[in-house]
């Protein structure tokens, strides 16, 4: 199966359970890809000592998970696309909710 997820903040446990989920479904074998938007695109600077977000998020790419993040939430924060949070635009939110069997949406 093919799932897309998208993910709108960065409220540490529910950043670390989107990604705790997506690694799993890796695990069962399913095509995962997750969309960065709002302030989900702030991913790399959540840091919580209770929720190991920074391992999730290494286990994913490990397993060939797929992250897009938002362009235009990237640049209204005065960000840069980086090697983890990709820039990307809302055609390839289109395409990856088009490719999907599921959509799920955190935040």
């Amino acid at each position: 199966m093919k799932i897309g997820i998208v993910l709108g903040t960065n409220e540490p446990e529910v950043v670390w359970n989107a990604f705790r989920f997506a690694v799993k479904a890796l695990t069962a074998n399913h095509t995962v890809k997750v969309f960065l938007m709002n302030s989900g695109v702030e991913l790399e600077e959540i840091h919580n000592p209770r929720f190991n977000i920074e391992e999730q998020v290494i286990q994913f790419t490990q397993k060939n998970g797929e992250i897009f993040a938002c362009g235009t939430c990237l640049k209204s924060r005065h960000k840069e696309g980086t090697a983890i949070c990709p820039l990307h635009t809302l055609d390839d939110l289109v395409k990856i909710v088009e490719e999907s069997d599921k959509i799920l949406t955190f935040g």
